[in-house]
């Protein structure tokens, strides 16, 4: 928003983040950042505060905190959303726009928009939801892929829609889709997009359960089902499954919510897709068993990635550090590395061995395992990993590697789906 041009007041309770972000660090790893955040302090219209009265003079306040998988269950946890909507109503004003960018059950906003009604007569509700990815989170806020405005109906609506046209003017000039519509619909929006990626990831990885026991390749049979223009080629990478922060907890969610609604029926295939997507870091442990003759006890395997996705430090369910968990669990005796995720990972999982060098981590290795595709664990030379290893093998949990390559330096090359 800065960036943008707007005088912008950020506010946590978290004090730690705050300090950091305050002084020109940013407190995870996202390509972009740093560079974004160090230039938006210093225009003087950003600012960090843990004093929620600090944002009483702003015309929009967005709510922009988790939601989190509730313990136990599969329903969102909606604490911090509901806590910071309280704390910010006594800081509004007639006229203020509260724009939700949460990904929240659908109904949240209209509890919340009667309860502001109570509060805060005057101010107004939106539900305008992000949909950037974590990798490429700076290009998709400053150049989404669309906009949704979630508005009540009547003169409040119409003026909260000229409030965020003011808002995104610049994205609106570049010509980013605008969908305006009602609360319910705005809500669904980010949840319904997450379980249709989630099922097309799925889809493709039940179709790699299939290849591994009729011999096909799943690479060759996603490129060519990806070349029907209804289908399309993205998100068609068999391999480990999605994790992360927002995928699995979003699409729980969304069968807790539709079961609350007594719609618990229309979504049950999401409870296959979520199964799925479970089982191939089941299946990936098999893999390195067979790998290493029948038994993991006492090898030594070396893992190649702990974020759920590369260009992320988050670990948040993530598939390598699951598989990691278990080889571990199984016996094996597992090196962990990561090229911005291993602080976190190890504040994860504490047991596991950690290593920043990717030479380290496959020395004497038994079993090398790539289960984030990094951009320089693709691009490694297996010839000079030969020399390292003690044993020649590796599993490609991502399909990412060049499989003719690897087996020309003389190494066992698995993949999910693929022989």
């Amino acid at each position: 928003m800065a960036k943008l041009g707007h005088e912008v007041v950020a506010v946590d309770v978290d004090h730690e983040r705050i300090a950091v972000l305050a002084a020109g660090r940013a407190p995870f790893f996202e390509p972009g950042l740093p560079e974004l955040l160090t230039e938006s302090l210093a225009t003087g219209r950003l600012s960090f505060t843990t004093e929620i009265q600090d944002v009483a003079g702003a015309d929009v306040h967005f709510i922009c905190v988790g939601t989190p998988q509730l313990e136990a269950e599969f329903a969102a946890d909606m604490r911090f959303v509901d806590a910071a909507f309280e704390d910010l109503m006594p800081h509004l004003r007639p006229g203020s726009v509260v724009a939700g960018k949460s990904t929240v059950p659908v109904g949240t906003a209209e509890r919340l928009a009667a309860r502001l009604g109570e509060a805060a007569p005057g101010a107004t509700l939106v539900w305008n939801p992000e949909f950037l990815r974590e990798g490429f989170a700076v290009k998709d806020t400053l150049h989404p892929s669309r906009m949704v405005y979630g508005v009540p109906e009547g003169d409040d609506g119409a003026r909260a829609i000229a409030i965020l046209d003011e808002v995104y003017a610049a994205t609106l000039a570049d010509g980013t889709p605008l969908v305006v519509t009602d609360y319910a619909t705005a809500q669904l929006v980010k949840v319904a997009a997450n379980s249709f990626l989630a099922t097309k990831i799925s889809f493709i990885n039940a179709m790699a359960e299939l290849c591994e026991v009729t011999g096909a390749d799943v690479k060759a049979l996603a490129d060519a089902i990806g070349h029907d223009d209804r289908i399309g080629r993205k998100f068609l990478n068999a391999g480990l499954g999605f994790g992360g922060g927002c995928l699995p907890k979003d699409i729980r969610a969304f069968m807790a919510r539709a079961g609350e609604l007594g719609a618990d029926q229309t979504l049950t295939f999401l409870r296959e897709v979520d199964s799925i997507n479970t089982r191939r870091r089941v299946r990936m442990v098999t893999l390195a068993r067979e790998e290493l003759d029948g038994s993991l006890d006492d090898k030594r395997i070396a893992v190649l990635g702990a974020s759920f996705k590369p260009n992320s430090d988050d670990v948040r369910d993530s598939p390598a550090l699951d598989v990691a968990s278990q080889l571990q669990l199984q016996g094996a005796v597992v090196t962990v590395t990561d090229p911005h995720a291993l602080a976190n990972a190890k504040a994860k999982n504490p047991l596991l061995t950690y290593v920043a060098r990717t030479e380290e981590a496959v020395a004497d290795a038994d079993l090398v395992m790539l289960l984030t595709e990094w951009d320089e664990y693709v691009a490694l030379d297996p010839r000079k990993l030969a020399g390292i290893v003690s044993g020649r093998r590796i599993l490609d949990g991502r399909n990412a590697l060049d499989r003719a390559k690897w087996r020309d330096a003389g190494w066992s090359y698995r993949a999910l789906g693929r022989h």
